[in-house]
């Protein structure tokens, strides 16, 4: 699905679980990816709370504990469950209980949780694998919600994005310039698999969205360092995505410096059932 950002699936077979490289390639710098990309509303965190019944909450695929640390803020008690022991030793650094591994092959043990949580991560599992590892993990009531910070460029800038990933790529079949187009629109597929995902799996109430608009002010240098960030820039070679952000920062600077990027934090959220 090529107009999703920032971690655009791979259009071959519209089954980004499968993209194991791409999908554990944000550890490549792991410190970078904890400063700068995005935290989430506080709006979403307290729902999440809210809704669950209790506070043990398993986070998949916690990365450097960006959401796990919200959460803890919040006075929920984390695990994580991460498949690249380079972010989850970031994690760990700030607090995270993590344990290394995909959630496909993570095993509960015998523990149990009031939530299940994936931030920016759910499209890297398997829908149904996923889901069905969530429903064994969660007590009856709990909460499972995936979510994403879809983003919606100045149209400047993401023409920029495009015209320098095409020159360093020229057969990406990536549409970059998608980044300008409405965020919720963005991740309207990946919001619908996932909720299919859980209805096969079984074992929960029929799925539910949510959605947070927000903003948030870049300079051009904030910017420039959250890109090499995106799943689609992290295999580049350093030659190619210094050509990316040039041209990047060329448009930022046409701007003035700096832009108002629109945000909406989307989910996908299922009530576990008394029996699987």
């Amino acid at each position: 699905m090529p107009t999703l950002p920032p971690e655009q699936p791979l259009p071959a077979g519209n089954e980004p679980h499968r993209a194991r490289r791409m999908a554990e390639s944000f550890g490549s710098d792991a410190e970078r990816y904890d400063r700068a990309r995005p935290r989430y509303p506080d709006a979403l965190v307290r729902r999440i709370v809210a809704a669950a019944p209790g506070p043990a909450v398993l986070d998949v695929g916690c990365g450097t504990g960006i959401a796990a640390r919200q959460l803890q803020a919040m006075g929920c008690h984390v695990l994580g469950v991460e498949p690249d022991a380079r972010m989850a030793d970031v994690a760990r650094r700030f607090g995270v209980e993590v344990d290394v591994a995909t959630v496909e092959a993570w095993e509960p043990a015998g523990r149990t949780f009031d939530a299940v949580t994936a931030g920016q991560a759910w499209h890297w599992i398997d829908p149904v694998a996923g889901a069905a590892k969530a429903a064994r993990a969660l007590r009856p009531g709990g909460l499972l919600a995936a979510f994403w910070n879809a983003f919606q460029l100045p149209p400047e800038v993401a023409e920029a994005l495009a015209t320098g990933y095409r020159r360093v790529v020229p057969h990406s079949a990536f549409d970059l310039q998608g980044m300008a187009r409405p965020t919720f629109a963005a991740y309207a597929a990946v919001l619908a698999k996932s909720a299919d995902g859980i209805r096969k799996a079984h074992g929960f109430d029929e799925p539910e969205q949510w959605r947070f608009p927000w903003e948030r002010a870049y300079t051009r240098d904030a910017w420039l360092d959250q890109l090499p960030t995106l799943g689609i820039f992290t295999g580049l070679a350093a030659d190619q995505l210094a050509e990316v952000l040039r041209e990047a920062g060329a448009a930022v600077d046409a701007l003035g410096g700096g832009f108002t990027m629109r945000y909406a934090t989307v989910a996908v959220t299922a009530t576990r059932t008394g029996a699987a």
